[in-house]
């Protein structure tokens, strides 16, 4: 119960690594804000963990604030933020991916994590306390041919954490990363470009524990960079990855 009495917003939480967060962090004893586009699914997670569930474009400055005034007044306060969700494009030549998919990984990657900090820090600032996590991946340490423009803004957002993490510490806030390697989740066909035995054993043979991320390996990972056994840890970027980017 690490996360007893805990408040917690985590984006993207309708399935994949955001769900596995959010169930990792009920049961250590938080309260969490379950936030997805995907509004049945996010309510089934949300009714499975005791939480709420809330709707929400994380790309849209208005919806971003909108969903912070939500979980304040529904929590009374916030602890936590997981940024998690994320978007790829489809394994494609550099050159030929288009602009509106350009725009939208950077806009759901990136931007989204710019939005939830505007809106979140004064809150933080004024309680003194607040942990960030933001959700990166492996591909912004060692990135892949065909996922360029997925792989720079992961890069990016590895990038933000540790600037916010300087700027932030003297207001008792602390900014870490996870950088998962691919896992089992939504996304993981548009990664590989088609789930087949073959591409998922090519896939495998990079990654030396030879198995892919597990929800509950972001979630074990996150409840403790999220905890107060984490205090002495901001800045980090760890890896949850079994070994990929060694």
């Amino acid at each position: 119960m690490k996360l007893k009495g805990k408040t917690a917003i985590v984006t993207g939480a309708a399935s994949g690594f955001g769900a596995g967060i959010a169930r990792k962090f009920a049961a250590d004893g938080a309260r969490v804000m379950v936030v997805d586009l995907n509004e049945p699914d996010a309510n089934n997670i949300a009714d499975e963990i005791g939480g709420i569930a809330y709707r929400c474009d994380v790309s849209s400055g208005n919806q971003v604030s909108d969903m912070i005034e939500s979980a304040l007044t529904e929590m009374g306060h916030i602890d936590i933020l997981v940024n998690n969700a994320g978007i790829t494009h489809l394994p494609t030549p550099l050159e030929e991916v288009s602009e509106e998919d350009f725009d939208r990984v950077f806009a759901v990657n990136c931007k989204s994590v710019y939005l939830t900090a505007r809106a979140i820090v004064p809150h933080f600032k004024h309680r003194g306390s607040g942990a960030i996590l933001n959700i990166a991946s492996t591909a912004g340490v060692s990135p892949r041919p065909r996922l360029n423009w997925y792989n720079a803004s992961k890069g990016w957002v590895i990038t933000a954490t540790r600037t916010l993490a300087v700027e932030l510490a003297p207001e008792g806030i602390r900014v870490n990363a996870l950088n998962p390697v691919a896992g089992e989740t939504p996304l993981l066909k548009s990664f590989m470009g088609e789930d087949t035995p073959e591409t998922r054993a090519k896939f495998l043979s990079t990654i030396p524990l030879g198995r892919f991320s597990q929800p509950e390996d972001l979630g074990n990972a996150a409840a403790f960079l999220c905890s107060d056994e984490a205090s002495m840890i901001t800045g980090v970027c760890m890896e949850v990855d079994g070994g990929r980017c060694i």
